[in-house]
């Protein structure tokens, strides 16, 4: 949820039309929630974020749903990976790596904060953060 969420965040901020933004600023009731179930799912949004949003973040998030939307989904619609390891445990590199993976899309979602912040005194802090907590976030050497 962390990860499609930031997705539309950037969609919305990148490439969604007026009309796309304005189904989801609309007073909440049963036809305008019927008129929202006809946005992009993710795979669109991140088609059209291409030559919209910065390249590097788009690889990120593309790299992270090759390897990790499946398996997320899974546990989030209680499918094989739900039901399997709350029968037989997670393995520690698992949740190792699953943390990482929520740590790398928080500081994605932290970016582009202050890209919409426009402070440019605050450019140079994301590096800074990646470099002192590396430890606990993926590798973003890519």
């Amino acid at each position: 949820m962390q990860y499609e969420a930031f997705v539309r965040a950037l969609w919305i901020f990148y490439s969604a039309t007026d009309i796309a933004v304005s189904k989801l600023m609309t007073e909440l009731n049963a036809e305008n929630a019927r008129k929202s179930q006809k946005l992009p799912m993710l795979s669109e949004m991140l088609k059209k974020l291409e030559g919209q949003a910065p390249q590097i973040v788009l690889d990120q998030l593309l790299e992270f749903k090759e390897y990790s939307w499946k398996p997320l989904s899974s546990y989030i619609h209680g499918g094989i990976h739900a039901i399997q390891r709350h029968s037989k445990g997670y393995p520690e590199h698992l949740l190792i790596q699953t943390v990482k993976a929520s740590n790398g899309v928080s500081l994605m979602a932290a970016m582009f904060l202050i890209i919409l912040d426009n402070d440019i005194s605050k450019r140079g802090l994301m590096p800074m953060i990646q470099r002192e907590f590396r430890d606990c976030l993926p590798d973003f050497n890519n």
